[in-house]
């Protein structure tokens, strides 16, 4: 006679289903504890909404002039008051918004990507070791600001020119609806210069953790499989160094958008009508004792948006760090 077994019930805990959690999943749980970083989140995208949105929500023109307004107040027609000329002062905080965001952003890529590069070759290739970090440690050695001062005063010309050279081979109806030679000049420049002088903390970050990630067993295992040098970066590497390079990427913003400001307050930055906070900031320094609004507002948006994503990147840290992580 035979009998038929009746297959097991599997019952799958709560603490079974725990396990099957993902990282970012456990980041983000990790993240929302962080009460600053959250609060510094829910204001930065506040701010992001404002200068994205804000111009097809508020009408003021922020090139406007009108004298008759000169030195105003808060008012309802113009919340953040007017500055020395009467041009609202609110449309060309949200109008300076965009650019020093972007700003912000652009130079973050460039440095991201430039030292994530230098520290995976400097961290896998030990021949490559040395000669990458002496030239780490030789820029690392550089003054930012006056290197930037200097860079912006020799080249600022030369690349105006040659962007309008380029342009100018562009059709017409296609001109029109372009930025300046000036402005687009200007703005290559300061970007390129920004990320090319921000990317040395991260090499040497991204390098410390390849030192750590190249020695563990999946690694040892894709390469006695016969995997090629650049699958291992790529595929095994990469991936599992993110972590620090996503952190690093928030502060990288804050001093972007930092050395950007100090540019333009020294007035070696944007031309006045193409405004970022910094330059608006050095547009009403000279008429604080008429209006101290024409400092408030843009220094306010400087030191919000820094802020917010310092309290951004503290929260990553500690979210991403795998001691914290039950």
């Amino acid at each position: 006679m035979s009998t038929t077994t009746k297959p097991a019930k599997i019952e799958i805990s709560g603490e079974q289903l725990q396990e099957s959690r993902t990282l970012w999943g456990d980041t983000w749980r990790q993240f929302r504890k962080h009460k600053l970083a959250m609060l510094a989140s829910a204001v930065l995208i506040a701010i992001v909404l404002l200068v994205v949105v804000g111009p097809f929500l508020y009408s003021g023109d922020p090139e406007h002039i009108d004298f008759s307004f000169k030195y105003s107040g808060m008012t309802a027609e113009r919340p953040f008051g007017a500055d020395d000329l009467g041009r609202d002062l609110f449309a060309r905080i949200i109008q300076g918004g965009r650019v020093s965001l972007l700003i912000g952003v652009t130079a973050m890529a460039i440095a991201m990507t430039v030292g994530t590069l230098v520290g995976l070759l400097a961290g896998y290739f030990s021949w490559m070791d040395n000669i990458l970090m002496r030239i780490t440690d030789i820029f690392l050695s550089l003054p930012r600001l006056p290197l930037l001062l200097v860079i912006t005063l020799l080249f600022r010309e030369p690349i105006n020119s040659l962007v309008a050279d380029m342009m100018s081979v562009l059709p017409a109806e296609m001109r029109g609806n372009m930025l300046a030679p000036s402005e687009i000049g200007i703005f290559f420049m300061i970007v390129s210069i920004i990320g090319l002088l921000g990317w040395m903390p991260t090499a040497r970050l991204v390098r410390g953790e390849v030192l750590t990630v190249k020695e563990r067993e999946y690694v040892l295992a894709a390469r006695s499989l016969g995997a090629s040098s650049r699958s291992i970066i790529f595929r095994h590497i990469l991936p599992n160094v993110l972590s620090p390079v996503i952190v690093a990427a928030t502060f990288s913003i804050a001093s972007a958008i930092i050395s950007e400001s100090a540019l333009s307050f020294l007035g070696l930055g944007f031309p006045p009508d193409f405004p970022t906070w910094g330059r608006i900031l050095f547009d009403g320094q000279g008429h604080v004792n008429k209006s101290i609004l024409l400092v408030m507002w843009p220094g306010l948006m400087i030191s919000l948006t820094v802020l917010c994503v310092n309290f951004i990147g503290d929260g990553l840290r500690d979210a991403l760090d795998p001691r914290l992580r039950k």
